[in-house]
C-alpha cells in the first residue's frame, strides 16, 4: 500500500514539481515553441541568425547547466522517506522530532562513496557517506555520517592532505574510485592515527551487498540536552532492519564489470517494488564522568566506545518510501552539513568535528554557487522561517515590510527573538578555560590498540580478506620504500601475524 505523503513531499509539489505531460513545449520564458528541429537561417543553407533566441535559449542553458561536483562524495544516490521516534526520549533530548511518537518527520537521505567522481562505479573498496536531512518543524536537523564508526584523522586541519591523498594522483588522475595507489598509501604510512580506520576499509564492510544493509554512524560524540538543561554525551548508530550484509573482493570485481550501477540500482528498484528499506536509529548515551574513566578519548574521531561499555539506546526507526524525482534537482543539489541541528542537540569539541562545521557550509557556497542554497526545494525547510537575511544570487523570497534588520521600530520589531519559545536554540553552558595551543591531546597518541582490537574480534575468514585486502592494495603501490613503511610502522602494530603475511 502507498505511503501518504510527508509534508516535504507535499512542499515539493506545491512548490517545485513541474509535470510536463500534455503540456506544449516552451522556451524558459514560456513562448510556445512552434519548431524545435531547425535552426534559423537565410534559405535552406545559408548562415546561422545570431537573432535565433529559440537556438540561444536552449544553448545558454545547456552550457551552463552542470555544476561542480563535490569534493568527496560525488557518487550518490538519494531517497525521501520518514523518522519515527519511539517512546522515552524526553529524559536525554528536548528536541520535538526525537520526543514526539504521533508525529512522522519527512526526511531525505543521500548515500555514497568517497573517493571516486560522479561516474565511477558503486561496488567499490570504500567508505559510504550515509546522511540523513531530517525536515523538522524546529528546523533542519542534518545527521552526517558514514558507514564505519571511525575516520582517517582527529584534526579537521588533515583534512585536505587526506583528501589530496586519497584522490587520484595528480600526475594522471589515476586510479578513480580505489585507494590502491602511492600517495594513499604514503599519507597512512607516516599518519599512523589513520591505522585503525585501515582494519575497516580492508574489511568486507568496505564493500556492502547493497545499499539497503548498511550501517551508518554519526562518528563524532554529540550531546543531547532535555528541557532540564541536561546534557549527555551521544554517538549516533542506525542500523538495518534488512541485516548487514557484504560482498566479497571478487564478487565486488564481477558486479562492477556487469553493473556500475548496481548499488544505485538496486535501491531504487526495491523502493519502486515497495519494499521499502528501514533502519533502526540509535544513540550510545554516556555522562563526562564516564568518559574520564576509559582508556581512549571520546572526541577523538579515530576510535569507537565498544558497546560493551556502552549499549546502543533505540531512538526511533526511519524509513525511505519514496524514490526522487528528478536527479539533479533532488539528490545533486542536496546540501547536508553537521553544523545544521535543533534545539535539543548540541556540538563537542571534537576537532575534526569543529573543522566540518565550517568546511561543509563553504563548499556548499562554491558547488552551488549561492548564499541562498537552502532556498533550493530539496534544502527548504518545511517549518516557517525568517531572517532578515536579504539578496544574493537566486534570491527566490520576495519579503514585504520596511525592516531588514533587528531590533526595529518600523515594522514593531519582527520577525524578533524568542526566548521562552520551546523550539528556540540555546547553546549548551560549558565552562572553558585555559591557553591558545598547537597541540594533540596526549589522549589521542594511542593509534592502535582499538586498531588490533578491531582485527581480533574478527573471525578467521574475516582476517583472511584484511590480510588479501593489504596485500592486493600494497602490490598496487610503487614504491618500495611505502610498502615497508606500511608493513612496519602500520600492520606490525596492529598484529604481527597480519604484518608476515602481507610482507
Amino acid at each position: 500500500m502507498k505511503e501518504p505523503n510527508t509534508p516535504k513531499i507535499d512542499q515539493l509539489s506545491e512548490e517545485a514539481y513541474v509535470d510536463p505531460i500534455g503540456k506544449t513545449l516552451t522556451t524558459s520564458l514560456g513562448v510556445p515553441v512552434a519548431d524545435n528541429q531547425n535552426s534559423l537561417k537565410i534559405n535552406e543553407k545559408g548562415p546561422t541568425l545570431l537573432e535565433d533566441f529559440l537556438l540561444r535559449d536552449k544553448l545558454i542553458h545547456f552550457d551552463r547547466e552542470r555544476i561542480p561536483e563535490r569534493v568527496v562524495h560525488a557518487r550518490g544516490v538519494g531517497a525521501h522517506g520518514y523518522f519515527q521516534a519511539y517512546t522515552g526520549n524526553e529524559k536525554w533530548t528536548k528536541a520535538k522530532f526525537l520526543t514526539d511518537t504521533n508525529n512522522r518527520t519527512p526526511i531525505f537521505v543521500r548515500i555514497s562513496t568517497v573517493q571516486g567522481g560522479r561516474g565511477s562505479a558503486d561496488v567499490v573498496r570504500d567508505v559510504r557517506g550515509f546522511s540523513i536531512k531530517f525536515y523538522t518543524e524546529e528546523g533542519n536537523y542534518d545527521l552526517v555520517g558514514n558507514n564505519i564508526p571511525v575516520f582517517f584523522i582527529q584534526d579537521a586541519i588533515k583534512f585536505p592532505d587526506f583528501v589530496h591523498a586519497v584522490k587520484p594522483e595528480d600526475a594522471n588522475e589515476v586510479p578513480t574510485g580505489q585507494s590502491a595507489h602511492d600517495t594513499f598509501w604514503d599519507f597512512i604510512s607516516l599518519n599512523t592515527e589513520a591505522s585503525h580506520m585501515t582494519t575497516w576499509i580492508m574489511s568486507d564492510r568496505a564493500i556492502p551487498r547493497n545499499l539497503r544493509s548498511i550501517q551508518g554512524f554519526g562518528v563524532h560524540t554529540f550531546r543531547l540536552i532535555n528541557k532540564n538543561n541536561e546534557a549527555f554525551l551521544v554517538k549516533f548508530h542506525w542500523t538495518p532492519k534488512q541485516g548487514v550484509a557484504q560482498v566479497v573482493w571478487d564478487e565486488a570485481l564481477k558486479i562492477n564489470g556487469k553493473d556500475p550501477d548496481f548499488h544505485r540500482r538496486d535501491l531504487w528498484d526495491a523502493i519502486e517494488r515497495g519494499n521499502y528499506p528501514e533502519w533502526e536509529l540509535g544513540a550510545q548515551i554516556f555522562s563526562e564522568e564516564d568518559a574520564k574513566q576509559w582508556d581512549f578519548d571520546v572526541l577523538d574521531a579515530t576510535k569507537l566506545i565498544p558497546e560493551e561499555l556502552v549499549p546502543v539506546t533505540p531512538l526511533g526507526k526511519f524509513v525511505l518510501n519514496k524514490n526522487t524525482d528528478d536527479f539533479f534537482a533532488e539528490t545533486e543539489q542536496v546540501a547536508f552539513s553537521p553544523a545544521n541541528i535543533v534545539s535539543g542537540i548540541d556540538f563537542s569539541n571534537d576537532p575534526l568535528l569543529q573543522g566540518r562545521l565550517f568546511s561543509y557550509t563553504d563548499t556548499h557556497l562554491h558547488r552551488l554557487g549561492t548564499v541562498n542554497f537552502n532556498q533550493i526545494p530539496i534544502n527548504k525547510p518545511v517549518c516557517p522561517f525568517h531572517t532578515n537575511r536579504r539578496g544574493g544570487y537566486a534570491n527566490h523570497e520576495v519579503y514585504k515590510g520596511k525592516a531588514n534588520y533587528e531590533p526595529n521600530s518600523v515594522d514593531e520589531n519582527w520577525p524578533r527573538e524568542s526566548p521562552n519559545d520551546s523550539g528556540a536554540f540555546k547553546t549548551h553552558t560549558e565552562e572553558v578555560q585555559g591557553s591558545k595551543l598547537r597541540v594533540r591531546p596526549e589522549s589521542f597518541a594511542d593509534h592502535f590498540s582499538q586498531a588490533t582490537m578491531h582485527y581480533h574480534s574478527l573471525e578467521k575468514h574475516e582476517q583472511q580478506h584484511i590480510k588479501d585486502a593489504y596485500s592486493f592494495e600494497l602490490s598496487k603501490v610503487k614504491s618500495e620504500d611505502i610498502r615497508r613503511r606500511v608493513v612496519y610502522a602500520v600492520l606490525a602494530n596492529i598484529d604481527l601475524d597480519l604484518a608476515e603475511y602481507v610482507a
